[in-house]
């Protein structure tokens, strides 16, 4: 009996609305793509962005950038990070959230990972109390929310200021409060693979004048900050003008002009992931071996990635399953792997920051398995991939101990 396969790509994302097509054309035919180059009375495409985006949050002030990890960087400057300073984050997160820590010269400090891939609150508080840490750079990994009423009721105890990453939380919310609006700073990344794309991108929310001033400054708005709409009041930059480096990265008009039509199409984009999330989820369930991450009722989510572990499943036998999901067409991403492969590195990797033992979190990364999941999917298609998915874990989590094999390369 011939197995199916599935013939989808995992990496080919929805394409640019006709809108934001035309819109892009327009800023291409006028030739104003840096931000600050308007035509009299001519509002530019980036500064819209801001606005329309802080209205979409209910945030006071946004600030939009080159990309995501740029975005974070600007925050931890705008907040005072200094070099050689401790900031903590998660264990489990991508290489550009401990990379814009070292990026400024102060040390990441990472913290265990519950099994349902959020924050050990009972470790931040070990290591924020070991550390001295003042600021917390959560990682919403994988668009998993921690209890975010417990995380800031801890960090208010603490005296910790939190930026939260929310590369993968865009559209995304914990008891109807928007992911991002509950740190200091809220950072989004719209980079190929995220909610909104526009190749490379990032956006900062703030209601605090004065951090959303200092990063208007980074970006290198030079003395121009007036043509900023979804921005504090020109007394506030008056007061931190001269005290904050232009670490230029701007975004133009050009990437402002794919996004801004994108913006009203979120919502159902979220919708529709959650049902792909679904229909993967009820299809890998009760597979023996293989453990769900159960979402918790106050998390809003948004799934456009998909994890399950193997506990205890041995590198050997992980392997096998890898390469013969990935024979049949389904691509999935192993974060216990030796080496980092492609876009997947874990802490122990990233040899710039210190060597820490985190043996949690090292016990849930040998098992976890990830896999994107492109809009591009169908419903139809996720079922698909579920059954090849599931049928693999039966046959190679209950046969006999595979020889070790080269692991499959995925992006």
């Amino acid at each position: 009996m011939t197995q199916e396969r599935f013939d989808g790509s995992f990496t080919q994302q929805e394409p640019i609305p006709e809108a934001g097509i035309a819109a892009a054309l327009e800023v291409l035919r006028h030739g104003r793509l840096h931000r600050y180059n308007v035509a009299a009375g001519e509002v530019a495409e980036t500064a819209l962005l801001e606005e329309e985006f802080a209205a979409l949050t209910g945030a006071r002030y946004c600030l939009a950038v080159a990309s995501g990890g740029y975005a974070l960087g600007c925050a931890l400057r705008a907040l005072g990070v200094e070099a050689g300073e401790a900031v903590l984050t998660n264990a489990f997160t991508l290489a550009p959230v401990p990379g814009a820590i070292a990026a400024i010269g102060a040390r990441p400090v990472f913290v265990e990972v519950t099994e349902d891939l959020v924050l050990d609150l009972v470790d931040l508080a070990a290591k924020a109390a070991a550390s001295g840490a003042k600021v917390l750079m959560l990682s919403h990994m994988r668009g998993h929310l921690c209890d975010m009423e417990a995380l800031l009721a801890l960090c208010d105890r603490l005296g910790l200021r939190i930026i939260e990453d929310c590369a993968h939380t865009m559209g995304a919310a914990w008891k109807g409060v928007a992911s991002g609006r509950q740190g200091v700073v809220g950072c989004y990344s719209m980079q190929t693979y995220k909610h909104i794309n526009s190749g490379e991108g990032g956006l900062l929310i703030s209601d605090d004048a004065e951090v959303m001033a200092r990063m208007i400054l980074l970006s290198g708005s030079y003395m121009l900050y007036g043509a900023h709409r979804a921005a504090p009041a020109a007394e506030v930059f008056e007061r931190v003008r001269m005290q904050v480096p232009n670490v230029s990265g701007r975004m133009d008009n050009l990437r402002s002009a794919i996004l801004r039509p994108q913006l009203p199409l979120l919502a159902e984009r979220v919708a529709r992931w959650e049902e792909r999330y679904r229909v993967l989820e009820a299809g890998l369930r009760g597979v023996a071996g293989l453990r769900l991450v159960e979402r918790p009722a106050e998390e809003s989510f948004v799934g456009s990635s998909f994890q399950f572990l193997l506990p205890d499943w041995s590198p050997a036998r992980i392997g096998a399953f890898l390469s013969r999901t990935l024979a049949r067409g389904v691509e999935l991403k192993w974060f216990g792997a030796p080496n980092p492969v492609a876009f997947t590195s874990r802490y122990d990797h990233w040899h710039y920051a210190e060597a820490q033992s985190l043996p949690a979190t090292d016990r849930i990364l040998a098992g976890l398995v990830d896999m994107r999941v492109p809009l591009t999917f169908s419903v139809e298609d996720c079922a698909q991939i579920a059954r090849i998915i599931r049928a693999e874990a039966l046959a190679v989590g209950q046969g006999p101990e595979p020889e070790a094999a080269e692991l499959p390369v995925i992006q």
